[in-house]
């Protein structure tokens, strides 16, 4: 069985669910709205242009839950689903998906955006696993920070081989779809990397790879290759 491996946000979504996320908190006031919206933007071009501090981000998402129980957060999340996370789930990313499942691969999104956060869109998706970056539980409630390694940047590689030597799957003949370059690290070690509506950089790495440069949102990005 081969590994089908998925980033999530801006690939599998038309969208950023921890952007989306930090915008739904605004919305419902549950945070300090005008701070807040300033701070979220700022990391949000912070990652995409390489120089996000993950630590300092997770901070920043997870201070908001800090105290909170998985159930008062799932309450969030059925109306955070409905509003920001439908619009944005891409009919061809489904179709893919489904594509891989009757190849008979094994579907896991690797993700930086929390758990907390990503949880139900991997169980909407229909994925048989997700790696993310993890928010810490102490007592039954959040405490704020995050725990382990973060699932960004190399911390996707360090935290996929960790998995890897506890499921017993390994990367012969995977593939790993990707929109940005902060996911190079992973890209260069799987045997069938795919640039899926990628930022500029990924976009010119992956020409100059040779890897196929797809669209699930019906972008042209020229005959570089069809995955």
């Amino acid at each position: 069985m081969k590994l089908a491996i998925f980033d999530l946000d801006n690939t599998l979504l038309g969208g950023d669910s921890d952007y989306l996320w930090g915008r739904f908190l605004v919305e419902q006031g549950l945070v300090d709205g005008d701070w807040h919206a300033r701070e979220n933007e700022r990391f949000y071009q912070e990652y995409k242009a390489g120089t996000l501090d993950i630590f300092e981000y997770q901070r920043f998402a997870l201070g908001p839950v800090a105290g909170r129980t998985p159930e008062e957060i799932g309450q969030w999340h059925q109306r955070f689903m409905a509003e920001k996370i439908a619009p944005i789930m891409l009919p061809a990313a489904q179709e893919l998906l489904a594509r891989h499942r009757r190849a008979g691969d094994y579907l896991l999104i690797i993700t930086a955006t929390s758990r907390l956060v990503t949880s139900p869109i991997a169980e909407a998706f229909g994925v048989d696993h997700m790696l993310a970056t993890e928010p810490e539980l102490v007592a039954g409630r959040y405490t704020g920070n995050m725990t382990g390694v973060p699932c960004f940047q190399g911390g996707k590689v360090k935290r996929l081989e960790d998995w890897l030597a506890s499921s017993g799957f390994n990367l012969a003949g995977a593939s790993f779809y990707s929109d940005s370059h902060n996911d190079l690290p992973l890209l260069e070690c799987v045997d069938h990397p795919v640039a899926v509506d990628p930022d500029d950089t990924l976009l010119d790495h992956a020409r100059a790879r040779g890897w196929p440069v797809i669209s699930l949102r019906g972008q042209d990005f020229g005959a570089v290759g069809n995955g």
